[in-house]
């Protein structure tokens, strides 16, 4: 039987007015930090909703008592999820952020020790991505009556330090409460920085046992908290007079679309409608892929080091780059080889990603800076034989793509490559751009989706390719399955990733979180394989066949049976026919369902692509290591410095 849901406002520990109305609520600290999350809201679309989606739990003695306690007497207000992992949580709680356009959010809780220190891998990701998470990992005793706890990190030169000072560094906003008064201060500024678009990153709160289960006479007004609303920054004159000098003197523009313009309200608009009005191509970032549709006659596709051809061409002989969005990392920049010959303008809310590049800073809300560019140059276009030249570039790559997707490069007797599972899975439904969400995070598939998937969603792409970690791929398509309710969410999966970290689709299957998993599998890490042999290394310690084995050798690994293990269904298919049928049976199934397929390890999309700086020894015994440091130190002497 559930029991109803204390109220726990309306406990006689309430301090009343004359008139009344409470004064104080006495509360626990757990119970007062559960009621001022519950109580936060925000508005999308004209709705207002829970800022927070809930919260993530694995109990342990770090945390049952207190905040799992308080949790549950809220938990109708305030859903608890519990996972199999404390990492893969957190990737469920970020990936939610990421497809809500950092609208909403969810909370994480741990015990300490092992519990905790799972969650700074996601900290580290959540960091790099600019996604907003909350982390309440307990902590050890603040009066240390007990002396050293189970699981307590002994530091021998401060006596402060607990294992949970490792989220420092990682973490946009760190306190440990060691005070119930403290939350008056802490929760409201770990909440600004959360949903503050310039300083929105992950905020951790660590909460020692004993004063997780303190008491304290909390003002009743403090958790009376306004509907929170983002705020979009202006340009300031100067920044907008300086941008608009350097795009009036340019005659074959590009922008690049990162990440922030699918955060900003209504930036995707302001984009097309910047693009289309004054003749400049786009091109897109990981972050940024589905901000403008894949079919857009000016939509030159990914940039950089996974670029396509059309984008790279031209952005390489660009005059003027207007990057929007992006804190412009080496995969977009080509480390930066790619476009050193233009002027760059950096259309961005943080100030930090402004100055990179030497560009010129227009610090501002994506639509914002759009619409502000925009109306201050009413007559000005780009050079009609360039826009026309993109978007003639543009038509060759689609068709290139087209040609990937119809199997045209796959011989017989090869199996096949990501490219073209990648195509199989768009084909299996006719409105695959317009609904499908294509999940994934680290390996191959990252180069061949950014080159290749297909959306005219903006979100139909979700990439966590900022810290690029492996295992993030199906706790994060768990978390935006729970954003997307609606949405076919497709997880594409290496079988090194899966490896990594598979356990989360029980908890898709518990909470009835239906995903379709394709896990390539081309045994072992793939792309580093390749990487390994460019940097002129010979193959060892990524293929299985390629690694120290027993004398019975490497695993054959049936990925179909660990899913159905797990509680989903699964099969293995032999060909990309039998991959496009299977994909029926997972469309119309009624719970996650894992198909796997073997691929070629070694081909991929050669179409496209850039430079990236990767450091190889200027010495060695083998000679083609010496010939990739030539070419290394040929590619270093390209870079904008």
């Amino acid at each position: 039987m559930i029991e109803t849901p204390i109220e726990i406002e309306a406990t006689p520990l309430a301090k009343r007015s004359v008139s009344g109305v409470p004064t104080t609520f006495r509360l626990t600290v757990s119970q007062a930090v559960v009621r001022y999350l519950a109580g936060l809201r925000t508005q999308i679309d004209g709705e207002i909703v829970p800022l927070f989606g809930g919260i993530w739990a694995i109990f342990g003695h770090g945390n049952v008592a207190g905040v799992g306690e308080a949790l549950y007497h809220y938990r109708e207000k305030f859903p608890t999820y519990r996972g199999q992992n404390e990492q893969g949580m957190a990737h469920a709680a970020i990936a939610f952020a990421k497809a809500n356009f950092r609208r909403r959010m969810m909370a994480v809780t741990t015990s300490i020790g092992p519990g905790a220190t799972n969650l700074v891998t996601a900290a580290a990701l959540a960091h790099v991505n600019r996604l907003p998470v909350l982390f309440l990992p307990g902590d050890i005793f603040i009066s240390g009556d007990s002396g050293a706890v189970l699981q307590q990190v002994e530091n021998f030169g401060d006596g402060n330090v607990s294992a949970n000072d490792c989220f420092r560094p990682v973490s946009r906003y760190f306190e440990r409460i060691v005070h119930p008064a403290q939350l008056l201060s802490a929760l409201p500024r770990a909440i600004s920085v959360l949903t503050d678009a310039a300083q929105c990153g992950p905020v951790t709160l660590a909460l020692p046992q004993d004063v997780q289960a303190m008491a304290y006479d909390y003002p009743a007004d403090f958790f009376d908290a306004p509907i929170l609303c983002p705020r979009a920054l202006p340009p300031s004159q100067t920044d907008l007079a300086a941008a608009v000098r350097a795009v009036m003197g340019a005659k074959s523009p590009v922008i690049i679309s990162g990440g922030g313009v699918l955060y900003s309200e209504g930036a995707t608009a302001a984009l097309k409608n910047f693009a289309e009005l004054h003749g400049v191509p786009v091109c897109e970032t990981q972050a940024g892929k589905s901000a403008l549709p894949w079919d857009h006659p000016l939509q030159l596709g990914s940039v950089g080091v996974t670029g396509s051809p059309a984008a790279n061409d031209l952005v390489s002989e660009a005059d003027l780059v207007l990057a929007a969005g992006t804190r412009l990392q080496d995969f977009t920049t080509g480390s930066n080889t790619l476009f050193t010959k233009a002027t760059v303008i950096s259309l961005n809310v943080q100030l930090f990603d402004t100055l990179k590049n030497r560009g010129i800073p227009l610090r501002a809300d994506a639509r914002l800076g759009f619409e502000a560019l925009s109306a201050a140059l009413p007559h000005w276009r780009a050079d009609a034989a360039w826009t026309q030249r993109a978007q003639d570039e543009a038509n060759v790559w689609r068709a290139t793509v087209d040609s990937i997707f119809a199997g045209k490069r796959l011989g017989a007797g090869k199996l096949p490559y990501d490219g073209e599972i990648i195509g199989a899975v768009q084909r299996s439904s006719p409105d695959s751009t317009e609904k499908d969400i294509a999940v994934c995070a680290a390996g191959t598939l990252p180069a061949e989706l950014h080159k290749l998937w297909r959306t005219s969603l903006p979100g139909g792409y979700h990439m966590e390719y900022g810290y690029s970690c492996m295992g993030y791929e199906i706790a994060g398509g768990l978390g935006v399955k729970m954003a997307r309710p609606d949405r076919e969410v497709i997880v594409m999966v290496g079988d090194g990733s899966y490896l990594m970290l598979n356990n989360e689709i029980a908890t898709s299957v518990m909470l009835g979180k239906k995903l379709i998993i394709v896990l390539l599998d081309n045994r072992g890490y793939g792309c580093i394989n390749r990487l390994q042999q460019a940097c002129g290394a010979a193959p060892f310690n990524n293929l299985f066949e390629n690694c120290l084995s027993a004398p019975d050798g490497f695993p054959h690994i049936d990925f179909a049976a660990n899913a159905i293990s797990l509680g989903a269904r699964g099969e293995h298919v032999a060909n990309l026919s039998e991959l496009e049928e299977a994909l029926q049976r997972a469309r119309s199934s009624d719970r996650t369902y894992l198909i796997s397929i073997d691929t070629d390890p070694n081909r991929t999309t050669d179409d496209g692509g850039w430079w990236w700086e990767v450091a190889v020894p200027e010495t060695s015994p083998r000679e083609q290591v010496i010939d990739a440091h030539a070419a290394y130190v040929a590619g270093k002497e390209k870079q904008r410095r």
